[in-house]
């Protein structure tokens, strides 16, 4: 029994039409990240969930209740934007306290208890006088999320929460917000348009594309099997090839109507021909270039005048220079069928 239900959603601003018919289930205690680029709808319905807009058409339940027209205070749904929106003239623990004292239902000594075990949750102790402007923008952001954890929602929505702050910090917060999850068993939807992000904290990755929901799936299986164009280009680094094109580079038809998506680390390169067997194809192709990523060595070699991309981790072996004539081999198996965008 799904505890969130998106039901025929259907939302639009102005001739725009954000949403498209969404209907979407998400099981209570997991991390669901709605993933794609800016524009797609999923901020759309994270703030219908949250009550802050209303939906044209359709229905959302929220543990067996319908909430669709519910005010938004009464949801008890907890929301991180991108902007922390902290009080800067509050200290840390009154910030995160805030809401526990609106509310009035919770004695001074629980307020002081429950701040203090989410402040060491954050790994905030030793800030608690601390004002927002003394403090970075991780810090700020985990102020944000504590505030939100300390009112028990019976969901937790991230809208991009980690945009704003720098490489390495976001690795660390990515880390955190997946171990609080956990520890809680806090159901949380996290909005997000980076593809590495997701892969890295989900359960169940949504992919959106223009107002609809192009695939749905454990990370694994959204990297490794792809159902669309769309899909193989936004998750992974596919080489994705239209039927001319693998014709013309495998002498091989693709299914009808259907392009071919290859990843860069499935292909083999070297100097000399090999023995690739039935099952695997042998291309002649010249080395254009090649970029380091990190361990991994991106080559950009041309077959026929097209190109594709190949990904080898980066040793201290001779590399391959640029017009040097290379032999690639593919395996059938790792030549994926996708849905054509114009399909």
């Amino acid at each position: 029994m799904s505890y969130i239900r998106f039901e025929n959603i259907n939302k639009s601003f102005g001739s725009n039409h954000v949403l498209r018919g969404i209907n979407l289930d998400i099981n209570k205690g997991q991390l669901v990240t709605l993933l794609g680029p800016s524009g797609c709808g999923k901020s759309t319905l994270l703030r219908i969930l949250a009550g802050l807009e209303t939906p044209a058409s359709g229905r959302v339940i929220l543990d067996d209740e319908d909430i669709t027209n519910m005010d938004p205070r009464f949801r008890n749904v907890g929301m991180v934007f991108q902007q922390y929106s902290l009080f800067p003239n509050m200290t840390v623990s009154e910030n995160i306290a805030f809401g526990l004292k609106l509310q009035k239902k919770t004695s001074i000594s629980d307020i002081k208890k429950y701040t203090a075990e989410v402040i060491e949750m954050v790994e905030l102790k030793g800030k608690e006088k601390a004002y927002p402007a003394q403090l970075s923008g991780g810090q700020q952001q985990r102020v944000a999320l504590a505030r939100s954890i300390i009112m028990k929602p019976k969901v937790l929505l991230l809208d991009e929460p980690l945009s704003a702050v720098d490489a390495k910090l976001r690795k660390a917060l990515q880390f955190q917000i997946r171990e609080i999850q956990k520890r809680l068993g806090i159901t949380l939807i996290f909005v997000t348009h980076d593809q590495d992000e997701a892969m890295i904290m989900s359960d169940v990755i949504h992919l959106f594309s223009e107002g609809k929901i192009e695939q749905s799936g454990h990370p694994i299986e959204m990297y490794t099997t792809p159902k669309t164009r769309f899909a193989a280009g936004f998750i992974g680094h596919y080489n994705i090839l239209n039927p001319d094109e693998f014709s013309t580079i495998t002498g091989e038809h693709s299914p009808d109507g259907f392009d071919l998506a290859i990843r860069p680390e499935t292909v083999e390169i070297s100097a000399e021909p090999q023995s690739p067997g039935m099952n695997a194809y042998q291309l002649t192709a010249v080395v254009v270039g090649f970029i380091p990523h990190g361990n991994v060595l991106r080559y950009t070699v041309k077959i026929a005048g097209i190109l594709l991309q190949i990904d080898v981790l980066f040793r201290s072996f001779k590399l391959f220079e640029p017009g040097q004539t290379v032999y690639l081999t593919i395996e059938k198996r790792n030549c994926l069928a996708v849905q054509s965008s114009e399909a």
